[in-house]
């Protein structure tokens, strides 16, 4: 090999340098501008919340959350979210299971309607449930006529609720569950455990933190959703108003310590699933490096 080729060689090697070893300046810089975003986008709009509720001191925020409405808003809130977050929970472990164990013609159909709702606007879900069963059509009048109102009533909410946390758990457990295979279903029924047997004792152990995880975000997204509740809930204060809509009702009367109160409390309930999120992400983490040292 000449001398020539020699010379050349550190430079080559040094064109092709590896991404991670950038100068300290480039990654200072990305630094900066990470920090910056999460501070102006996340940070800033927490304090501003949390500032505004205490401006005139906790006895104001618990005089307002302590309002009629108030307590009504904050409860059916919590009524939605335990009635909608159980039911996505069964409807996406029966998806994931669906699509991860069988083999069937118009799967990706299937995976594509479940993706729906996170393309599909709220305020567009909550017009096709008024469309549906709203008063003026044939299943919404006879339901009203029986007593049974879905839109403008707590059961059109949970509808709507239902359509936009729908795919959280199910898109949670379907890369867990394809990542781990039949085998252990096939080793289970080869020695004759029953199909709910399976379920209880190799599948559901083996998806558990996917499926915690799933829950976690549909729990936030459920307390949180505004678009598709707005439009079926009809805002009737003390009855079908849910705290996103107490607090653009409260907000638009001038009423800025109430307002400002309950967004409070329902960024307290958000920060609460997140933390909740991150211990399992650490103890799910700390469970697999575990394993993966046996």
């Amino acid at each position: 090999m000449s001398d020539a080729t020699l010379g050349r060689a550190p430079a080559a090697a040094r064109a092709f340098r590896p991404a991670t070893q950038e100068t300290p300046w480039v990654r200072w810089t990305l630094i900066v501008i990470a920090v910056a975003g999460l501070g102006i986008l996340v940070a800033a709009p927490l304090i501003v919340v949390f500032a505004e509720a205490l401006g005139e001191g906790w006895a104001a925020v618990i005089e307002s959350l302590g309002h009629r409405d108030a307590r009504s808003a904050i409860r059916l809130t919590l009524t939605i979210a335990a009635i909608a977050v159980p039911l996505n929970a069964v409807f996406g472990i029966a998806a994931a299971w669906l699509i991860t164990k069988f083999d069937f013609r118009g799967k990706a159909f299937l995976i594509t309607l479940i993706d729906l709702p996170f393309s599909v606007s709220p305020v567009v879900a909550g017009l096709c449930i008024v469309l549906m069963f709203g008063a003026n059509s044939f299943a919404g009048g006879w339901l009203v006529a029986n007593g049974m109102p879905i839109v403008f009533a707590v059961p059109g909410i949970v509808l709507a609720t239902l359509f936009v946390t729908f795919p959280f758990v199910a898109r949670e457990l379907i890369p867990v569950m394809i990542e781990q295979g039949r085998a252990e279903e096939e080793a289970a029924l080869t020695l004759g455990a029953s199909g709910w047997r399976v379920f209880r004792t190799v599948t559901l152990p083996n998806i558990r933190w996917a499926l915690l995880y799933g829950v976690l975000l549909s729990n936030a997204r459920a307390m949180g959703e505004f678009g598709a509740v707005a439009v079926v809930s009809g805002k009737i204060r003390g009855q079908t108003a849910t705290m996103p809509i107490t607090i653009e009702m409260l907000y638009n009367e001038y009423l800025s310590v109430a307002a400002f109160g309950m967004a409070a409390l329902l960024t307290l309930l958000a920060l609460v699933t997140l933390l909740l999120k991150a211990g399992l992400e650490i103890r799910h983490a700390d469970q697999l490096a575990a394993f993966r040292r046996l």
